[in-house]
Protein backbone atom coordinates (compact mmCIF):
# COMPACT_ATOMS: atom_id res chain seq x y z
CA UNK A 1 0.00 0.00 0.00
CA UNK A 2 1.01 3.27 -0.91
CA UNK A 3 1.89 5.84 1.90
CA UNK A 4 0.15 9.36 1.66
CA UNK A 5 2.84 11.77 2.68
CA UNK A 6 2.42 15.03 4.63
CA UNK A 7 3.65 18.02 3.45
CA UNK A 8 5.99 18.77 5.87
CA UNK A 9 7.58 15.12 4.98
CA UNK A 10 7.56 16.15 1.47
CA UNK A 11 9.31 19.38 2.42
CA UNK A 12 12.18 17.50 4.56
CA UNK A 13 13.03 15.67 1.68
CA UNK A 14 13.14 17.78 -0.62
CA UNK A 15 15.71 20.07 1.24
CA UNK A 16 17.42 17.06 2.31
CA UNK A 17 17.50 16.03 -1.28
CA UNK A 18 18.83 19.33 -2.47
CA UNK A 19 21.67 19.27 0.14
CA UNK A 20 22.59 16.15 -0.70
CA UNK A 21 22.97 16.64 -4.42
CA UNK A 22 24.56 19.91 -4.06
CA UNK A 23 26.93 18.46 -1.21
CA UNK A 24 27.62 15.30 -3.54
CA UNK A 25 27.99 17.61 -6.94
CA UNK A 26 30.59 20.17 -5.20
CA UNK A 27 32.65 18.46 -2.71
CA UNK A 28 32.81 14.67 -3.58
CA UNK A 29 36.12 13.49 -5.28
CA UNK A 30 35.31 12.89 -9.11
CA UNK A 31 37.56 9.64 -8.83
CA UNK A 32 34.08 8.22 -6.74
CA UNK A 33 32.66 6.36 -10.30
CA UNK A 34 30.05 4.25 -8.08
CA UNK A 35 29.59 6.08 -4.36
CA UNK A 36 27.80 9.32 -6.27
CA UNK A 37 24.92 10.68 -6.87
CA UNK A 38 23.54 8.47 -9.23
CA UNK A 39 24.28 5.39 -6.42
CA UNK A 40 22.61 7.60 -4.04
CA UNK A 41 19.45 8.51 -5.83
CA UNK A 42 19.55 4.84 -6.99
CA UNK A 43 18.97 3.72 -3.46
CA UNK A 44 16.50 6.08 -2.73
CA UNK A 45 14.50 4.66 -5.82
CA UNK A 46 14.68 1.22 -4.41
CA UNK A 47 13.82 2.25 -0.92
CA UNK A 48 10.72 3.75 -2.15
CA UNK A 49 9.95 1.05 -3.73
CA UNK A 50 10.09 -1.10 -0.50
CA UNK A 51 8.42 1.77 1.46
CA UNK A 52 5.64 1.53 -1.08
CA UNK A 53 4.78 -2.58 -0.35
CA UNK A 54 5.40 -2.07 3.62
CA UNK A 55 2.54 -0.95 5.78
CA UNK A 56 5.05 2.05 8.08
CA UNK A 57 4.06 5.18 9.69
CA UNK A 58 4.84 8.11 8.61
CA UNK A 59 7.83 8.55 10.74
CA UNK A 60 9.61 5.92 9.96
CA UNK A 61 9.01 6.29 6.22
CA UNK A 62 10.74 9.83 6.75
CA UNK A 63 13.54 8.36 8.30
CA UNK A 64 14.12 5.92 5.75
CA UNK A 65 14.08 8.05 2.98
CA UNK A 66 16.16 10.63 4.80
CA UNK A 67 18.92 7.82 5.47
CA UNK A 68 18.56 6.80 2.21
CA UNK A 69 20.31 10.38 0.68
CA UNK A 70 22.22 10.93 3.70
CA UNK A 71 24.18 7.06 4.03
CA UNK A 72 26.68 8.06 1.64
CA UNK A 73 27.14 11.63 2.31
CA UNK A 74 30.56 10.28 4.17
CA UNK A 75 32.04 10.30 0.96
CA UNK A 76 33.10 13.69 1.33
CA UNK A 77 34.96 13.68 3.67
CA UNK A 78 36.26 9.51 4.23
CA UNK A 79 36.16 6.65 2.14
CA UNK A 80 36.98 4.71 5.12
CA UNK A 81 34.37 4.89 8.09
CA UNK A 82 32.02 6.79 6.27
CA UNK A 83 29.13 5.22 7.94
CA UNK A 84 30.48 8.03 10.95
CA UNK A 85 31.40 10.21 8.90
CA UNK A 86 27.81 10.01 6.97
CA UNK A 87 25.86 10.01 10.65
CA UNK A 88 28.41 13.04 11.73
CA UNK A 89 26.92 14.97 8.73
CA UNK A 90 23.49 13.86 9.04
CA UNK A 91 22.90 14.98 12.67
CA UNK A 92 24.64 18.42 11.76
CA UNK A 93 21.83 18.76 9.11
CA UNK A 94 18.84 17.25 10.61
CA UNK A 95 19.64 19.56 14.07
CA UNK A 96 19.37 22.55 11.86
CA UNK A 97 15.94 21.24 10.87
CA UNK A 98 15.01 21.29 14.51
CA UNK A 99 14.70 17.53 14.26
CA UNK A 100 14.37 15.74 17.32
CA UNK A 101 17.72 13.93 19.02
CA UNK A 102 15.55 10.80 19.15
CA UNK A 103 14.59 10.87 15.44
CA UNK A 104 18.20 11.46 14.49
CA UNK A 105 19.74 8.91 16.41
CA UNK A 106 16.85 6.74 14.64
CA UNK A 107 18.49 7.70 11.08
CA UNK A 108 21.93 7.21 12.09
CA UNK A 109 20.91 3.87 13.13
CA UNK A 110 20.00 3.11 9.91
CA UNK A 111 22.66 4.59 8.52
CA UNK A 112 25.15 2.60 10.46
CA UNK A 113 22.95 -0.65 9.07
CA UNK A 114 24.37 -0.14 5.62
CA UNK A 115 27.74 -0.93 6.93
CA UNK A 116 29.33 -4.12 5.19
CA UNK A 117 28.53 -7.27 6.90
CA UNK A 118 26.22 -5.47 9.50
CA UNK A 119 23.66 -7.85 10.40
CA UNK A 120 19.79 -6.29 10.18
CA UNK A 121 17.60 -6.66 13.24
CA UNK A 122 14.37 -5.32 12.41
CA UNK A 123 12.48 -4.41 8.81
CA UNK A 124 13.32 -1.15 8.93
CA UNK A 125 17.10 -1.91 8.98
CA UNK A 126 16.48 -4.71 6.10
CA UNK A 127 14.35 -2.01 4.16
CA UNK A 128 17.76 -0.04 3.93
CA UNK A 129 20.01 -2.61 3.55
CA UNK A 130 18.07 -4.48 0.71
CA UNK A 131 17.68 -0.76 -0.60
CA UNK A 132 21.59 -0.29 -0.78
CA UNK A 133 22.49 -3.25 -1.91
CA UNK A 134 19.41 -3.48 -4.88
CA UNK A 135 22.19 -2.96 -7.76
CA UNK A 136 23.19 -6.76 -7.00
CA UNK A 137 19.58 -7.58 -8.78
CA UNK A 138 19.56 -5.16 -11.51
CA UNK A 139 20.41 -5.73 -15.13
CA UNK A 140 22.74 -3.12 -15.16
CA UNK A 141 25.24 -5.19 -12.22
CA UNK A 142 27.82 -6.22 -14.41
CA UNK A 143 28.51 -2.48 -15.47
CA UNK A 144 27.96 -0.81 -11.98
CA UNK A 145 30.65 -2.90 -10.77
CA UNK A 146 33.35 -2.63 -12.93
CA UNK A 147 32.93 1.33 -11.96
CA UNK A 148 33.43 -0.28 -8.49
CA UNK A 149 36.81 -1.71 -9.20
CA UNK A 150 37.82 1.15 -10.98
CA UNK A 151 36.98 3.54 -8.03
CA UNK A 152 38.89 1.35 -5.68
CA UNK A 153 41.75 1.46 -7.85
CA UNK A 154 41.84 5.34 -8.55
CA UNK A 155 41.55 6.17 -4.67
CA UNK A 156 44.14 3.21 -3.63
CA UNK A 157 42.06 1.36 -2.12
CA UNK A 158 42.53 -1.62 -3.77
CA UNK A 159 43.86 -2.60 -6.79
CA UNK A 160 42.24 -6.38 -8.82
CA UNK A 161 42.56 -7.86 -11.87
CA UNK A 162 39.46 -8.31 -13.96
CA UNK A 163 39.83 -12.27 -12.76
CA UNK A 164 40.13 -11.26 -8.86
CA UNK A 165 36.92 -8.97 -9.29
CA UNK A 166 34.97 -11.36 -10.72
CA UNK A 167 35.89 -14.16 -8.04
CA UNK A 168 35.69 -11.43 -5.49
CA UNK A 169 31.92 -10.81 -6.65
CA UNK A 170 31.14 -14.28 -7.00
CA UNK A 171 32.37 -15.20 -3.90
CA UNK A 172 30.18 -12.39 -2.07
CA UNK A 173 27.06 -13.44 -4.18
CA UNK A 174 27.14 -16.75 -2.91
CA UNK A 175 28.71 -16.36 0.78
CA UNK A 176 28.10 -13.04 1.94
CA UNK A 177 25.20 -10.89 1.01
CA UNK A 178 21.53 -12.11 1.36
CA UNK A 179 18.21 -10.14 0.33
CA UNK A 180 16.10 -10.01 3.96
CA UNK A 181 12.57 -8.78 2.88
CA UNK A 182 10.30 -10.81 1.29
CA UNK A 183 9.70 -7.84 -1.33
CA UNK A 184 13.76 -7.66 -2.18
CA UNK A 185 13.58 -11.78 -2.09
CA UNK A 186 10.91 -11.97 -4.80
CA UNK A 187 11.45 -8.43 -6.92
CA UNK A 188 15.45 -8.97 -7.08
CA UNK A 189 16.65 -12.30 -6.17
CA UNK A 190 16.31 -13.59 -10.11
CA UNK A 191 18.23 -11.03 -11.56
CA UNK A 192 20.63 -11.49 -9.01
CA UNK A 193 20.95 -15.30 -9.56
CA UNK A 194 21.26 -14.29 -13.53
CA UNK A 195 23.97 -11.84 -12.47
CA UNK A 196 25.95 -14.65 -10.47
CA UNK A 197 25.23 -16.78 -13.79
CA UNK A 198 27.00 -14.16 -15.92
CA UNK A 199 29.91 -14.06 -13.44
CA UNK A 200 30.31 -18.12 -13.23
CA UNK A 201 30.03 -18.54 -16.96
CA UNK A 202 32.62 -15.61 -17.65
CA UNK A 203 34.97 -17.48 -15.20
CA UNK A 204 34.64 -20.34 -16.52
CA UNK A 205 35.44 -18.94 -20.03
CA UNK A 206 38.32 -17.51 -19.11
CA UNK A 207 39.74 -20.62 -16.98
CA UNK A 208 39.48 -22.17 -20.89
CA UNK A 209 41.07 -19.52 -22.49
CA UNK A 210 43.63 -19.31 -19.95
CA UNK A 211 44.26 -23.32 -20.52
CA UNK A 212 44.08 -23.25 -24.23
CA UNK A 213 47.01 -20.41 -23.51
CA UNK A 214 48.56 -22.58 -21.24
CA UNK A 215 48.58 -25.63 -23.65
CA UNK A 216 49.99 -23.36 -26.68
CA UNK A 217 52.44 -21.64 -24.48
CA UNK A 218 53.84 -25.10 -22.97
CA UNK A 219 53.93 -26.65 -26.53
CA UNK A 220 55.86 -23.41 -28.24
CA UNK A 221 58.04 -23.59 -25.48
CA UNK A 222 58.65 -27.98 -26.06
CA UNK A 223 59.01 -27.17 -29.73
CA UNK A 224 61.83 -24.57 -28.52
CA UNK A 225 63.57 -26.46 -26.63
CA UNK A 226 63.52 -29.34 -29.16
CA UNK A 227 64.17 -26.81 -31.82
CA UNK A 228 68.20 -26.27 -32.97
CA UNK A 229 69.39 -22.62 -32.18
CA UNK A 230 68.67 -19.91 -34.24
CA UNK A 231 71.99 -19.83 -35.42
CA UNK A 232 71.40 -23.87 -37.22
CA UNK A 233 68.57 -22.78 -39.03
CA UNK A 234 70.54 -19.80 -40.59
CA UNK A 235 72.68 -22.24 -41.34
CA UNK A 236 70.15 -24.51 -43.43
CA UNK A 237 69.21 -21.17 -44.64
CA UNK A 238 72.28 -19.66 -46.34
CA UNK A 239 73.69 -22.68 -47.39
CA UNK A 240 70.89 -23.57 -49.40
CA UNK A 241 70.56 -20.26 -50.88
CA UNK A 242 74.32 -20.34 -52.00
CA UNK A 243 73.71 -23.89 -53.55
CA UNK A 244 70.67 -22.73 -55.50
CA UNK A 245 72.80 -19.64 -56.26
CA UNK A 246 75.37 -22.16 -57.36
CA UNK A 247 73.39 -23.42 -59.56
CA UNK A 248 71.90 -20.41 -61.42
CA UNK A 249 75.56 -19.92 -61.95
CA UNK A 250 76.00 -23.29 -63.45
CA UNK A 251 73.36 -22.99 -65.27
CA UNK A 252 73.84 -19.44 -66.72
CA UNK A 253 77.89 -20.63 -67.95
CA UNK A 254 76.04 -23.39 -69.65
CA UNK A 255 74.36 -21.12 -71.42
CA UNK A 256 76.66 -19.23 -72.42
CA UNK A 257 78.61 -21.57 -74.07
CA UNK A 258 75.73 -22.77 -75.92
CA UNK A 259 75.19 -19.19 -77.05
CA UNK A 260 78.79 -18.61 -78.30
CA UNK A 261 79.15 -22.32 -80.21
CA UNK A 262 75.84 -22.54 -81.85
CA UNK A 263 76.51 -19.02 -83.04
CA UNK A 264 80.07 -20.18 -84.12
CA UNK A 265 78.55 -23.30 -85.75
CA UNK A 266 75.81 -20.85 -87.84
CA UNK A 267 78.72 -18.70 -88.65
CA UNK A 268 81.18 -21.67 -89.84
CA UNK A 269 77.91 -22.84 -91.52
CA UNK A 270 77.16 -20.19 -93.24
CA UNK A 271 80.47 -18.71 -94.26
CA UNK A 272 83.25 -21.79 -94.58
CA UNK A 273 81.10 -24.63 -95.97
CA UNK A 274 80.16 -23.07 -98.86
CA UNK A 275 84.17 -22.46 -99.78
CA UNK A 276 84.86 -26.06 -99.00
CA UNK A 277 83.87 -27.33 -102.65
CA UNK A 278 86.32 -25.37 -104.20
CA UNK A 279 89.50 -27.53 -104.82
CA UNK A 280 91.70 -23.81 -103.84
CA UNK A 281 90.25 -24.15 -100.59
CA UNK A 282 90.17 -27.94 -99.44
CA UNK A 283 93.53 -27.09 -97.28
CA UNK A 284 90.45 -25.53 -95.25
CA UNK A 285 88.70 -28.97 -94.69
CA UNK A 286 91.06 -29.96 -91.70
CA UNK A 287 90.81 -26.41 -89.33
CA UNK A 288 86.94 -26.45 -89.79
CA UNK A 289 86.22 -29.59 -89.04
CA UNK A 290 88.21 -29.34 -86.12
CA UNK A 291 86.33 -26.06 -85.33
CA UNK A 292 83.18 -27.82 -86.05
CA UNK A 293 84.37 -31.18 -83.68
CA UNK A 294 85.35 -28.50 -80.82
CA UNK A 295 82.06 -26.61 -81.08
CA UNK A 296 80.21 -29.40 -81.59
CA UNK A 297 81.62 -31.15 -78.02
CA UNK A 298 81.40 -28.44 -75.80
CA UNK A 299 77.44 -27.83 -76.74
CA UNK A 300 76.76 -31.52 -75.99
CA UNK A 301 78.72 -31.46 -72.72
CA UNK A 302 76.71 -27.80 -71.75
CA UNK A 303 73.32 -29.97 -72.46
CA UNK A 304 74.72 -32.53 -70.24
CA UNK A 305 75.24 -30.30 -67.67
CA UNK A 306 72.16 -28.97 -67.58
CA UNK A 307 70.07 -31.29 -68.34
CA UNK A 308 67.55 -32.71 -65.82
CA UNK A 309 67.97 -36.38 -64.20
CA UNK A 310 64.84 -38.28 -64.48
CA UNK A 311 63.32 -39.67 -61.36
CA UNK A 312 61.02 -42.37 -60.22
CA UNK A 313 58.82 -39.55 -58.32
CA UNK A 314 57.15 -42.16 -56.24
CA UNK A 315 57.86 -43.76 -52.42
CA UNK A 316 56.13 -46.20 -50.45
CA UNK A 317 54.64 -45.88 -46.73
CA UNK A 318 57.78 -47.90 -45.89
CA UNK A 319 60.01 -45.32 -47.51
CA UNK A 320 58.45 -42.87 -45.32
CA UNK A 321 58.40 -44.79 -42.03
CA UNK A 322 61.55 -45.83 -42.61
CA UNK A 323 62.88 -42.15 -43.11
CA UNK A 324 64.52 -43.42 -46.09
CA UNK A 325 62.93 -41.12 -48.91
CA UNK A 326 63.62 -36.80 -48.68
CA UNK A 327 59.83 -35.30 -49.43
CA UNK A 328 61.33 -32.00 -49.59
CA UNK A 329 62.63 -32.67 -53.01
CA UNK A 330 59.91 -32.83 -55.93
CA UNK A 331 61.78 -35.47 -57.81
CA UNK A 332 60.54 -38.01 -54.83
CA UNK A 333 57.10 -37.52 -54.83
CA UNK A 334 55.80 -35.84 -58.46
CA UNK A 335 53.98 -39.06 -59.36
CA UNK A 336 52.56 -39.48 -56.03
CA UNK A 337 48.63 -38.70 -55.16
CA UNK A 338 47.99 -35.24 -53.43
CA UNK A 339 46.23 -37.40 -49.85
CA UNK A 340 49.46 -39.78 -50.10
CA UNK A 341 52.03 -36.49 -49.93
CA UNK A 342 50.05 -34.60 -47.62
CA UNK A 343 50.06 -38.02 -45.56
CA UNK A 344 53.54 -38.15 -45.62
CA UNK A 345 54.48 -34.57 -44.64
CA UNK A 346 52.21 -34.80 -41.41
CA UNK A 347 54.48 -37.88 -40.58
CA UNK A 348 57.69 -35.62 -41.59
CA UNK A 349 56.57 -32.59 -39.12
CA UNK A 350 55.75 -35.27 -36.72
CA UNK A 351 59.96 -36.19 -36.14
CA UNK A 352 61.81 -32.99 -35.79
CA UNK A 353 64.82 -35.40 -36.55
CA UNK A 354 63.54 -36.57 -40.04
CA UNK A 355 62.51 -32.67 -40.67
CA UNK A 356 66.15 -31.83 -40.03
CA UNK A 357 67.78 -35.47 -41.61
CA UNK A 358 65.67 -34.55 -44.77
CA UNK A 359 67.14 -30.40 -44.87
CA UNK A 360 70.50 -32.24 -44.73
CA UNK A 361 69.94 -35.14 -47.66
CA UNK A 362 68.44 -31.79 -49.61
CA UNK A 363 71.73 -30.16 -49.08
CA UNK A 364 73.75 -32.81 -49.37
CA UNK A 365 72.66 -34.26 -52.81
CA UNK A 366 72.24 -31.23 -54.18
CA UNK A 367 75.67 -30.12 -53.52
CA UNK A 368 76.36 -33.56 -55.75
CA UNK A 369 74.70 -32.10 -58.43
CA UNK A 370 76.55 -29.04 -58.14
CA UNK A 371 79.69 -31.09 -58.27
CA UNK A 372 78.53 -32.48 -61.36
CA UNK A 373 77.75 -29.57 -63.60
CA UNK A 374 80.95 -28.00 -62.35
CA UNK A 375 83.23 -30.75 -63.39
CA UNK A 376 81.43 -30.68 -66.97
CA UNK A 377 81.40 -27.17 -66.64
CA UNK A 378 85.13 -26.97 -66.10
CA UNK A 379 85.62 -29.92 -68.64
CA UNK A 380 83.77 -27.98 -71.19
CA UNK A 381 85.47 -24.87 -70.58
CA UNK A 382 88.70 -27.00 -71.65
CA UNK A 383 87.77 -28.35 -74.66
CA UNK A 384 86.14 -24.91 -75.51
CA UNK A 385 89.49 -22.90 -74.91
CA UNK A 386 91.77 -25.83 -75.96
CA UNK A 387 89.52 -26.24 -79.39
CA UNK A 388 89.41 -22.87 -80.23
CA UNK A 389 93.49 -22.45 -80.22
CA UNK A 390 93.92 -25.82 -82.15
CA UNK A 391 91.75 -24.83 -84.50
CA UNK A 392 92.72 -21.25 -85.17
CA UNK A 393 95.86 -22.93 -85.28
CA UNK A 394 95.34 -24.84 -87.58
CA UNK A 395 93.95 -22.06 -90.28
CA UNK A 396 97.23 -20.41 -89.63
CA UNK A 397 99.28 -23.81 -90.44
CA UNK A 398 96.84 -24.61 -93.20
CA UNK A 399 97.28 -21.36 -94.98
CA UNK A 400 100.63 -21.14 -94.50
CA UNK A 401 101.94 -24.41 -95.52
CA UNK A 402 98.77 -25.11 -98.03
CA UNK A 403 97.09 -22.13 -99.41
CA UNK A 404 100.00 -19.97 -100.87
CA UNK A 405 101.72 -23.06 -102.69
CA UNK A 406 98.36 -24.37 -103.95
CA UNK A 407 97.80 -20.48 -105.03
CA UNK A 408 101.31 -20.38 -107.09
CA UNK A 409 100.02 -24.09 -108.93
CA UNK A 410 97.18 -23.07 -110.18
Amino acid sequence: MVHLITKTMADIIKETEDYVISLLTNELDSNFLYHNIRHTQRVVKSTQELLNFYNLDVKDSEDLLLTAWLHDAGYTKSAKSHEKESCIIAREFLTSKNFSEERIKNVCDLIMATEKGYEPKNLKEEIIADADCSHLGKESYLETTEMLREELSLLGIADYSPADWRNANIKMFQTEHRFYTDFAINKWQENKDNNLSKLIKARKKMKKLEKKEKVKAQYKAQIKDKSPERGVQTMYRVTMRNHLKLSDIADTKANILLSVNAIIISLVLADLMPKLDSPSNKYLILPTALFMFFSVISMVLSIIATRPNITSGEFTKEDVKNKKVNLLFFGNFHKMKLEDYEWAIQELIKDQAYVYSSLTKDLYFLGLVLDRKYKLLRITYAIFMVGMIVSVLSFFLALHFYGPREAVLL
